[in-house]
């Protein structure tokens, strides 16, 4: 199985930044899409962004203008660039990767990366 593995994640202020990643192995092919989800408390997981193979790239409107994602396909590696950060933003993000090969769907998702924003 594809495995992801997300890193970057912790405690910052409102108003700071911060800058997640996500590496995907095990695979032969570039994702056809990779992206971002996250889950607060009580809350259900929700797209936060992402992006396509061919650089097509999509977002939340909660995040429009503070999140930025970007790839290197080559590797199957995904970064959200996070700034303007809000209390609400906390939750725990989830990294995504789908392959659609020949037809056939599959998807991967990471074990998650907290992110914590706090005075």
């Amino acid at each position: 199985q594809v495995q992801l593995v997300e890193s970057g994640g912790g405690l910052v202020q409102p108003g700071g930044s911060l800058r997640l990643s996500c590496a995907a192995s095990g695979s032969m092919f570039a994702a056809t899409t990779m992206g971002w989800y996250r889950q607060a408390p009580g809350e259900k997981r929700d797209l936060v962004a992402t992006i396509t193979s061919g650089g097509t790239t999509n977002y939340a409107d909660s995040v429009k203008g503070r999140f930025t994602i970007s790839r290197d396909g080559a590797k199957n590696t995904v970064n959200l660039q996070m700034s303007s950060l809000k209390p609400e933003d906390t939750a725990v993000y989830y990294c995504n990767a789908m392959w659609l090969v020949l037809g056939v769907r599959s998807g991967s998702w990471g074990q998650g990366t907290q992110v914590t924003v706090s005075s």
